[in-house]
């Protein structure tokens, strides 16, 4: 691969015999090199496939801030994460995370806080990304020495989910946290009941509440709504239809949204099942 552009020493823009451009990074990838020499490919360590010159830049950027083994550290908490979730992240988590675990460590050293309210939640309503959060504790303290406190697993948890939903900003994963908890609040007061976490209709009901949470926030609806499915569900789980209801009111006053009918159908599907195995 020809270099096109330096950014510096670990980074690089390169371009293939197919004329396809990358940004490759690679510890002293592109050191004593020029524009127009080839990269070594044994160095590479990472690609990022047609960048924007915004993300490359930005990425050079921080690779003069950060230490170049702490991006090494956030690709294999990346990579590992991609593999135990089976799922694939956005270029972006590169740079989101590696800023984070860096200073984060040096908020650490310097004997601040480091806290997240979401604890949680993050630990109840997103226990896949937990584990692989925990895991990358773990590898963290592996490779640096520094045991971060169990706190940062819930942050680099939202970070993991924030990537899985097309760049969505981390401000909307953490409301939408904040929704599904409320939601969740409501429908255990509503029938009197603690949920059986590890159920899977509990899985089910947490699953539909992340993305219906996740439509609502983006004003994503749709109003094709099938009127008949609607009453017929309403009549066969009353006990439900009246827990929507509440749930349908809180969501209007304290966040303007409104369910569509197809949304309260579904929701009233999940509610009775989750709620129903638990009463029972």
């Amino acid at each position: 691969m020809e270099i096109k552009k330096i950014f510096n020493n670990n980074v690089a823009l390169t371009e293939d015999l197919q004329h396809t451009e990358m940004v490759v990074m690679g510890k002293g990838i592109a050191f004593q090199k020029k524009k127009g020499d080839q990269i070594d490919a044994n160095k590479i360590e990472k690609t990022f496939m047609a960048p924007s010159v915004h993300f490359a830049n930005k990425l050079s950027e921080l690779m003069n801030e950060i230490p170049y083994e702490i991006m090494v550290i956030s690709k294999d908490i990346i990579d590992m994460a991609a593999s135990d979730l089976h799922t694939e992240f956005n270029d972006s988590l590169y740079l989101s995370l590696a800023d984070h675990i860096y200073f984060t460590i040096r908020r650490s050293k310097d004997g601040l806080p480091v806290t997240n309210a979401l604890t949680w939640e993050v630990k109840k309503f997103y226990k896949e990304e937990y584990q692989a959060a925990c895991k990358a504790l773990n590898l963290i303290e592996k490779r640096t020495g520094d045991r971060l406190p169990s706190d940062e697993a819930a942050s680099i948890a939202l970070h993991l989910f924030n990537a899985r939903q097309d760049g969505s900003k981390m401000e909307e994963t953490m409301r939408m946290t904040n929704i599904v908890n409320e939601v969740t609040t409501i429908v255990k007061y509503h029938f009197g009941i603690e949920f059986d976490e590890d159920s899977m209709n509990y899985s089910r009901f947490i699953t539909h509440l992340r993305y219906f949470a996740y439509r609502m926030l983006r004003r994503e609806r749709n109003d094709d709504d099938n009127e008949s499915l609607f009453k017929q569900v309403r009549i066969q789980y009353p006990e439900a239809y009246e827990c929507t209801r509440k749930v349908q009111e809180y969501l209007s006053r304290q966040y303007q949204m409104e369910m569509t009918k197809d949304e309260m159908t579904y929701f009233m599907i999940h509610v009775h099942r989750v709620s129903n195995r638990e009463t029972n």
